[in-house]
């Protein structure tokens, strides 16, 4: 029986066509898939026809609707179809003429490309290439670029290309494969890196199998990452029901190799910049390792916000099947230390403190100390509690990495008296801090023979303490596959001042990078990059480095971001809600946009706002359902880890962000002043990255300082 796939990008374009359109592609897939090839042919609703003076016999369109036609690659034999484009019928059949399929020599992957419009560009680059005297590939060989699956066609052009703004913007009419290759020569890696970094991650057969270039069905069946092959009406209805939720799990070929290797000789990491798919890594991988447990093995999906795990577990949810769910725990890192603590004690509920702040005052009070709060909350934070000091002694020769106000011997003792007096206290009313119930449950666990969890996997891993490592080391056996981590250094809103090397959990030689954007437009990651610009961020795997952007590229292309000044908050309101009511009019279902701010008091003020004005909306700090209709709102904090169609982040004022009230003063200390502006820089493009197609940024008053230098457009 002949059967549709959906290419990736479809479902993208899926979510974006008008109701009535979209239930004419379901009608015509179901059809599709109830037909024998025969009567397909045959038969007149699809209408699966020829083009005249198409580019390539295979492209084909079918009938979808009564002014709209599907464009789908016929096999050359097999009766598996892709259906590529949904368009109004003359842009279908103006769009099919143009395109040509064909297999990527070196990567294998099925590639289909506008030849025509690339023929039709030509004579324009020749004739700037002519004035030039330099070419962008002038040091690449025909040869190199060939053996990295550069074809006849994208030859022509990347030889007359002269800088790579224009490579840039002609960039949509290249395949993913040959576009990023491509760029990654012009950022000046070699073509071995290339080879190696990129092609070679890619290919989906042995290095010296043949690659027939007609052979579409083959390359259609080795496509796991770019196309779903739908197996029935069950599940075609599951995908379209909700096409951007599919389009979120689906995984890269790029992206294949780490998650499924067969396995790792011990803790392996994954890293890369926003939207690179590192939690779909992560995901896939607790679906690798899930297939493979032994009787009463579990596996510890986890992550650092309780949003964030849930999110991780509706995602998850649709990939592994429900009896491996059963034995996979996700959830936070506190809440596994909190249940290890309280079963340790009996089952008694932990009380924990909230009024840490009151009680530092009421040591330095007492004790007469010189120093502030936020001083000595740090110290315990990021030296005592981090390195796991125990004594006065221990303590007195600790080097403070990253604390900016020396302290000598007398100095350091008083600190330890503020300490206990600290520690006193919480004993006295059997409180803890979140930290401190970590570091009794990585003692706990430490001690046990038998370890709850055959295999850690965690994402978001850089906002995570070293006293929540140790709870993750202590939770696992080390060994092979024990701990598989997913994070960017980039994305950390928290100072955790974290080194894997020192908390003994070594990933050299089984540490991967992503490097391409397949979430966020290039115009959105090249906004929201430039808020970084210029900030030294310390890698996860060797504090000694610096972590980078600039190898995190997108082909996807769009609008640029809007920012939106406002006279006050009810002005920048009014502007929020048009903006919800213009992508929801453009097709953007509800639960696909997301609403950020800095406080919760606003988000709730944006939700009320939004409802009365008829639109939907609910609060992620509530919980809401999976399923509850309506746009999601929430913190910058509780945005960590999501991702949405459109997103508007408000509130972004000079008051807000950076928030001076989560910052050192500089008298105080110089070094966590800096940490802490770097973490509300990162919080800031933490939120503006969670966007897919469209941005908006708006502000009433003074903009952020964040924003100085950044571009406008609205």
């Amino acid at each position: 029986m002949p059967q549709l796939a959906l290419g990736k990008d479809f479902l993208a374009e899926y979510a974006r066509l008008e109701k009535n359109t979209q239930r004419g592609v379901r009608d015509a897939i179901t059809k599709f898939q109830g037909l024998s090839l025969t009567e397909l042919l045959a038969d007149k609703g699809l209408h699966l026809e020829k083009l005249d003076k198409a580019r390539d016999a295979r492209i084909r369109t079918i009938r979808v609707g009564a002014f709209q036609r599907g464009v789908v690659l016929a096999p050359n034999s097999g009766e598996t179809f892709l259906l590529l484009r949904v368009l109004p019928h003359d842009e279908a059949i103006a769009w099919a003429v143009k395109q040509q399929a064909g297999v990527n020599r070196a990567t294998q992957a099925l590639e289909v490309q506008d030849v025509v419009t690339q023929q039709a560009i030509t004579p324009s680059l020749e004739r700037i290439a002519a004035a030039s005297p330099e070419r962008l590939f002038g040091t690449v060989s025909d040869a190199d670029l060939g053996r990295l699956g550069v074809d006849e066609n994208v030859l022509r052009i990347a030889r007359l290309l002269t800088e790579r703004g224009q490579l840039e913007a002609f960039g949509a009419l290249l395949p993913e494969d040959q576009y990023e290759v491509l760029f990654y020569l012009a950022e000046g890696f070699t073509a071995e890196d290339v080879w190696r970094d990129v092609v070679g991650v890619r290919r989906a057969v042995a290095a010296q199998d043949a690659v027939d270039s007609d052979d579409l069905d083959s390359a259609m069946v080795r496509a796991q990452g770019r196309i779903a092959l739908v197996e029935g009406p069950a599940e075609l209805l599951e995908i379209l029901e909700r096409p951007f939720d599919a389009w979120r799990v689906f995984l890269h070929p790029s992206q294949h190799r780490t998650a499924y290797r067969d396995s790792f000789a011990g803790p392996a990491q994954v890293s890369g910049g926003p939207g690179t798919g590192k939690t779909v890594v992560a995901l896939h991988r607790v679906n690798h390792l899930a297939r493979r447990l032994g009787p009463g093995e579990r596996i510890l999906l986890t992550t650092y916000t309780g949003t964030l795990a849930q999110s991780l577990r509706e995602n998850l949810a649709l990939l592994v099947e429900p009896h491996l769910m059963a034995r996979i725990d996700v959830t936070t890192v506190d809440a596994l230390a909190n249940r290890v603590v309280r079963e340790h004690a009996g089952g008694r509920p932990l009380r924990v403190a909230r009024d840490e702040n009151e009680r530092w005052a009421r040591a330095i009070d007492e004790l007469g100390l010189p120093w502030v709060v936020p001083f000595l909350a740090q110290e315990l934070r990021h030296v005592i509690v981090a390195q796991e000091i125990r004594t006065l002694e221990a303590y007195l020769k600790a080097n403070r990495p990253g604390r900016g106000t020396p302290l000598g011997p007398l100095q350091k003792a008083k600190v330890w008296q503020a300490v206990e007096h600290f520690d006193e206290g919480l004993a006295a009313d059997g409180s803890r801090t979140w930290l401190g119930i970590c570091d009794e449950a990585a003692r706990v666990l430490s001690e046990r023979p038998d370890k709850p969890y055959r295999h850690v996997v965690v994402d978001e891993a850089q906002d995570l303490h070293p006293a929540q490592w140790r709870v993750l080391r202590a939770a696992v056996e080390s060994g092979p596959d024990d701990l598989f981590i997913a994070g960017d250094p980039n994305q950390r809103i928290y100072d955790s001042k974290v080194s894997l090397a020192r908390l003994g959990i070594r990933v050299v030689g089984r540490s991967s990078r992503l490097r391409v954007n397949y979430r966020t437009t290039a115009e959105i990651l090249g906004w929201c990059r430039s808020i970084l610009t210029g900030q030294p961020v310390a890698r996860l795997d060797d504090e000694g480095r610096a972590d980078s952007l600039e190898d995190c590229h997108s082909s996807l292309h769009g609008s640029t971001p809007n920012l939106v000044a406002t006279s006050g908050v009810e002005a920048e309101l009014t502007a929020l809600v048009e903006q919800v009511k213009t992508w929801m009019a453009a097709g953007v279902r509800a639960e696909e946009i997301g609403v950020a701010a800095r406080f919760l008091s606003y988000g709730r003020k944006a939700a009320e706002r939004l409802i009365r004005e008829g639109v939907p909306a609910v609060v992620l700090k509530d919980g809401p359902a999976a399923d509850a209709e309506g746009i999601r709102i929430g913190t910058m904090h509780a945005m960590k880890g999501l991702e949405f169609r459109c997103v508007a982040v408000a509130g972004v004022n000079s008051v807000a962000v950076p928030y001076l009230t989560h910052v050192t003063p500089i008298e105080i200390d110089r070094l966590q002043h800096e940490a802490d502006l770097l973490a509300e820089r990162c919080l800031l493009f933490v939120a503006c990255t969670r966007a897919r197609e469209a941005l908006h940024v708006s502000w009433s008053g003074t903009p952020s300082v964040f924003l100085q230098g950044v571009g406008r457009s609205a």
